[in-house]
């Protein structure tokens, strides 16, 4: 399979294809990769790579704090991961491909990004001023069965749904609003279940469709049975993505 040389994006969460991500761009080496990507064509997807970080600091450090009072801030394309920085990253990503990039006055940028497609992380390179990753595409392979996991992740799912709103409010989203084709399926359910960075990342790099569609419909009914003996847990809207803070 051809690897293709991409921008890196590492995040405190992980990206799954066709959801959307907005980002809030003020670090310098991120604002750089965002005017490198200006200079391809409107007409061209500006491409750049998700990664979610195993171990270390999606916002670099810009003045010493504890317990090291003198330390001196990190600065670079590799601030806040360390001297191996593929060390400090989830080794399965997602392209994402920038619909929008404003820039605002300050210098930083308001950029609205779309997975596209799942990644591997073969080697990262940190010799410009910001990170660039060698990556190979993984394809999505649907499994056996992945259609009949599909309609019983979509019950789960409308059903956790209902649990997590409480049982006096509507649910989050209709059953219009939800689609049929299993892969789809399984990447937006993985999206919106309030789940921990682990748990997404094995959803994320899943071997095929219906391998991840199973995992969900154990998930869903574990987790909905929580909920179910916590009356009290606060509704959380699950259409809304977060926007990280770099």
């Amino acid at each position: 399979m051809t690897s293709v040389r991409l921008p890196l994006f590492p995040l405190n969460s992980v990206l799954f294809p066709g959801l959307v991500l907005p980002l809030n761009v003020f670090e310098e080496r991120y604002r750089a990769m965002m005017r490198e990507l200006l200079k391809t064509g409107e007409d061209e997807p500006r491409r750049f790579a998700v990664v979610a970080i195993r171990d270390g600091r999606e916002v670099a450090p810009t003045a010493p704090g504890l317990p090291d009072q003198t330390a001196l801030p990190e600065r670079g394309p590799t601030a806040g991961f360390g001297p191996d920085p593929i060390q400090a990253f989830h080794r399965v990503g997602c392209i994402a491909d920038a619909a929008t990039i404003r820039e605002r006055e300050d210098g930083s940028f308001e950029v609205l990004a779309t997975g596209t497609a799942r990644v591997r992380l073969l080697s990262v390179d940190s010799s410009g001023p910001y990170l660039v990753a060698e990556l190979e595409e993984l394809p999505e392979d649907s499994g056996d069965g992945a259609g009949a996991l599909s309609e019983g992740v979509l019950r789960a799912f409308r059903n956790y749904q209902k649990r997590l709103a409480g049982a006096r409010e509507r649910s989050l989203t209709s059953g219009a609003d939800l689609p049929d084709e299993p892969s789809v399926v399984s990447y937006l359910v993985a999206a919106a279940a309030v789940l921990d960075i682990p748990a997404k990342q094995r959803l994320l790099q899943a071997p095929d469709t219906a391998t991840r569609l199973a995992e969900e419909l154990k998930l869903l009914r574990a987790e909905t049975a929580v909920i179910r003996h916590l009356p009290s847990l606060p509704a959380v809207d699950l259409t809304r993505s977060p926007t990280s803070p770099n």
